[in-house]
């Protein structure tokens, strides 16, 4: 676990834009598609663990959904394709009951407040993330852009950094340099992601995620409420309550 308030180290660039990822980082959503596996996998007689979680996160759809058929070996029982087919409906009706993490709305006001540009890089389509957001457009509308999962540029999801480097070339004035732009992630393929495109990262990982996983941040948080804008060199938190 990174010290917070430990000084940045000197290579790094000034922080000026932040990326956030959104399934687990700043929507409680990933539980919806543990709960629906978990359901699934039951009628094969087979458990749902987090080493295989840890592969299918923040991954396209598509390429989650055959990580899942083949690594719990239902693959000849059940395709890819017919998995997301299944999956939709049981999501389409728990999406929209989606709440906030823990301090994502202190830490976005936050930065909208300072006029740090931000955005939103996600593996979520169109359709998902609007059932997504429902409850929380207001907050999501303070972001500069959000660059989605089946966006034309995104030509392979993370850990390809496709997403990533998109949201780079959006901001105002963009493309931002890598390495002015902080990236907030959960997921393990998110945070390789962001650093193969050159930028830093903080990760706020489950719990249930294997400590092994946190080696390639620069940051690991147990929460969002523990992150201090400070060690990154923007505006710190003024008494804000989330």
């Amino acid at each position: 676990m990174a010290n917070p308030s430990a000084p940045v180290s000197g290579e790094k660039g000034p922080i000026t834009h932040v990326i956030f990822d959104m399934d687990g980082l700043l929507l409680d959503t990933e539980k919806f598609y543990t709960e629906v596996q978990e359901i699934i996998l039951a009628r094969y007689n087979k458990a749902f663990d987090w080493s295989l979680k840890a592969k299918m996160m923040g991954k396209k759809a598509i390429e989650s959904a055959r990580i899942f058929v083949e690594e719990t070996g239902i693959s000849d029982s059940l395709s890819a394709e017919d998995f997301l087919v299944e999956r939709e409906a049981m999501l389409q009706n728990l999406f929209p009951t989606s709440d906030l993490m823990p301090g994502a709305s202190r830490l976005i006001k936050h930065l909208h407040a300072k006029g740090i540009p931000i955005a939103v890089a996600t593996g979520s389509h169109k359709r998902h993330f609007g059932l997504k957001t429902q409850r929380h457009g207001e907050l999501f509308s303070l972001m500069h852009h959000i660059v989605l999962g089946d966006d034309p540029e995104v030509k392979q999801g993370k850990p390809s950094p496709d997403v990533f480097l998109a949201a780079a070339r959006r901001f105002e004035g963009g493309p931002v340099d890598p390495m002015k732009i902080l990236v907030f992630e959960d997921a393990p393929a998110g945070v390789l992601a962001a650093k193969t495109a050159g930028m830093s990262a903080v990760m706020v990982p489950d719990p249930r995620l294997d400590s092994s996983h946190h080696e390639t941040a620069d940051q690991v948080l147990s929460s969002l409420l523990d992150f201090n804008p400070s060690y990154w060199g923007l505006p710190p938190f003024e008494g804000v309550e989330s």
